[in-house]
């Protein structure tokens, strides 16, 4: 009786049965260097039988980092466990609900929507219909598909002028990573409303194709259940729910870097594009694909700038030597604005392996010349939950970013 009781709390907890939100008091985050095969198969054994645990990324391979979110009632076996396997370990976080509390210092006195604070799909969505009703010349707004919970999956368009080339960003596929919508919008807005003249010059001269919340039910529970939430919400089986829409591309599925296993956070689905979300935003993608020059993700954390190909065994693109040199100069700018640094270079090789994912996917089905992925701020201090006092400065050096890059393109001929 007492097994079946368990089952039932966690398959409530799983389908957001539970109204009261999550909390995370006094669990610590460790980030976990896994050197040695014993090492990775005692963490991977342990991902799939957590007890508590919760992994912030899956231990794919050896020669990683990862980090872990570790409840007060396992310091003592985090402890063993490190000792009897010598992980290199480092507290990155000493009390997880603390970085929480403080990540949206304005969140009970916000009037209008802006980039102090972070927003629900709702207030997000609310602000694209406001910002093509009034500029209606330049914007345009989509639907392209439904979440499984039934809400809208939304697209807008900025475009000055006919035959720009195209440049598509799409943000918080990963519901956890506030930071990227909010990044999103940030540049949007920028886009229509700067005088500057090098963010001008890419409003006018380039057509800019938004997705701002990909994965809208995911932030929703993110928000209102599960800050830790990663994966869509469409229920698995009787205990796990979701998968992780950056493994349910049709592209090298489940060729490195995803789980099989349901409740895992990196489950890539049981079939490729199971998620609605995902195979809404590809028949999306196909519509406008021949516009696009320049694909971006916008994810967090670490401070990377990726190119593909992230599944196991992946040749390098043709033309990753053009990728790497833009890189580099994006990384640059960046840095040049706040000294924020960037690694940058293949995903596989600098950050792990990964197979189903959206760049992956655009570049390898659609052969988009330059497709990058952005892991936004930091490098573990806060992890996911990014104060939001750093929304703009982030979001400046990552436009900052982006100048440099298009000027790089178009040296290059790309755009």
């Amino acid at each position: 009786m007492w097994f079946k009781l368990t089952l039932l709390l966690v398959a409530a907890i799983a389908w957001g049965g539970s109204a009261e939100q999550a909390r995370f008091d006094n669990y610590r985050v460790y980030e976990v260097s896994i050197e040695t095969e014993r090492q990775l198969k005692t963490l991977q054994h342990l991902e799939l039988n957590p007890d508590g645990y919760s992994f912030w990324e899956s231990p794919v391979q050896t020669n990683m980092r990862l980090s872990i979110v570790v409840p007060p009632h396992k310091f003592a076996h985090f402890e063993e466990l490190t000792v009897a396997l010598a992980l290199k370990t480092r507290l990155q976080i000493e009390d997880f609900q603390k970085v929480i509390d403080s990540e949206r210092p304005m969140r009970s006195t916000r009037a209008t929507f802006g980039w102090t604070d972070y927003y629900t799909v709702d207030e997000i969505y609310a602000w694209m219909d406001q910002m093509v009703a009034q500029n209606p010349t330049i914007l345009s707004g989509s639907v392209y598909g439904k979440s499984f919970e039934g809400r809208d999956l939304k697209a807008i368009k900025l475009s000055h002028k006919a035959g720009n080339p195209g440049i598509f960003i799409e943000a918080n596929i990963h519901a956890r990573e506030w930071i990227s919508s909010a990044t999103a919008t940030w540049l949007l807005n920028e886009l229509v409303t700067s005088s500057n003249a090098a963010v001008q010059n890419l409003a006018q001269n380039y057509d800019w194709y938004f997705i701002m919340v990909a994965n809208p039910d995911g932030l929703t529970y993110s928000k209102t259940t599960n800050r830790q939430w990663r994966k869509t919400r469409q229920p698995v089986n009787a205990l796990c729910v979701g998968a992780d829409p950056n493994r349910n591309f049709d592209y090298m599925w489940m060729t490195g870097g995803a789980s099989s296993v349901p409740c895992s956070d990196t489950f890539a689905g049981l079939t490729a594009f199971s998620e609605p979300e995902t195979k809404a935003m590809a028949d999306y993608y196909a519509t406008i694909a021949d516009k696009i020059n320049i694909q971006f993700s916008f994810h967090s954390y670490g401070q990377y700038l990726l190119t593909p190909f992230g599944f196991s065994g992946a040749p390098l693109p043709s033309n990753n030597a053009d990728l790497q040199r833009i890189a580099a100069v994006t990384a640059a700018a960046i840095e040049a604005t706040y000294g924020t640094r960037y690694t940058y270079g293949n995903s596989a090789s600098v950050l792990y392996t990964t197979s189903g994912s959206t760049v992956d996917y655009f570049v390898g089905v659609h052969g988009t010349k330059l497709g990058y992925t952005f892991e936004f701020r930091d490098t573990g201090a806060t992890g996911f939950v990014l104060p939001a006092n750093q929304i703009i400065p982030n979001a400046e050096e990552t436009l900052n970013g982006i100048i440099a890059f298009v000027a790089e393109a178009k040296t290059l001929g790309y755009v």
